[in-house]
């Protein structure tokens, strides 16, 4: 098991992969990449069955990220966790690269869910968890839905779905940094309260600070014991975390850094990267 600082060190680097490949791609979504890396680091280097060598194997736990447009932030844990080599980040988006703007599970080491359309995510994640009740299998399924995404109406058939089949091997984590392409989501398409709807879609609902190492890990133990229900973590999220210009601006959910926002947002996640490495190894 992986300490605390450890993980928040691995979730800045996720960070700095996100934002060289949307750099490099000069497209891509950062804001809703750099808000899910806390969760993404703890899933992937503390929490989830996985094994990068057999990455297919039948007993693995799985992820599915549902707002696959935050891709940059999914690949920069693939590849701090060795499933795809770190400076393929780079090719993100072109053409040659098996790295596309969205997760492709045919071409990416890792990716158990072609994902982008909103809404398809979370309803493929609830077919996998159904397929280990059936099997009798005791692998878990996770995923990341993204707060405007629960604008779409499949979203809730899926909640219902999960709910009456009694999904506990199944949790979904809400991005919920209050903030989609539009703008505002309350204002856009009101989603809220989030908590109340799932609850009353019969779910486990857990409520915490995206970027709270230790809420994340100890509800993802709740999950593990919830049991005859799935779990919904409703993560209360900065969209931009950890660049002090793109934080909880609605601008940076689908924008490239021009060169001089790049290495300012590149100087920032550095210092803290330093910061975090001098913790681990003092």
């Amino acid at each position: 098991m992986s300490n605390n600082t450890n993980l928040e060190l691995t979730a800045y680097k996720i960070r700095k992969h996100a934002i060289d490949g949307v750099y490099s791609a000069s497209s891509g979504h950062p804001g809703g990449s750099l808000s899910i890396a806390d969760i993404l680091s703890v899933l992937y280097f503390d929490e989830m069955n996985i094994d990068p060598k057999n990455p297919k194997d039948p007993s693995r736990d799985r992820f599915v990220l549902s707002k696959g447009h935050c891709a940059p932030a999914l690949y920069g844990a693939l590849a701090e966790r060795g499933f795809i080599p770190t400076e393929d980040i780079k090719t993100f988006r072109r053409t040659d690269s098996y790295l596309q703007g969205h997760p492709d599970m045919k071409g990416t080491p890792g990716v158990e869910m072609s994902t982008g359309s909103l809404g398809q995510g979370i309803c493929a994640a609830n077919g996998m968890a159904l397929a280990a009740k059936l099997d009798n299998k005791d692998y878990r399924v996770y995923a990341i839905l993204g707060d405007g995404e629960l604008e779409e109406g499949q979203v809730w058939e899926a909640a219902m779905f999960a709910a009456h089949y009694n999904l506990d091997n199944l949790c979904a984590f809400v991005d919920f940094n209050g903030l989609q392409i539009d703008g505002d989501i309350t204002k856009v398409m009101n989603p809220t309260p989030i908590d109340k709807k799932f609850e009353a879609f019969n779910w486990n609902v857990i409520i915490i600070d995206a970027h709270n190492i230790e809420e994340i890990k100890n509800a993802l133990k709740k999950a593990k014991e919830t049991k005859g229900k799935p779990t919904v973590i409703i993560a209360n999220s900065v969209k931009g975390k950890g660049v002090s210009y793109m934080e909880n601006n609605a601008a940076w959910h689908g924008a490239a850094p021009k060169e001089d926002e790049y290495n300012q947002a590149i100087k920032e996640l550095d210092a803290k990267i330093a910061e975090l490495e001098a913790k681990v190894n003092g």
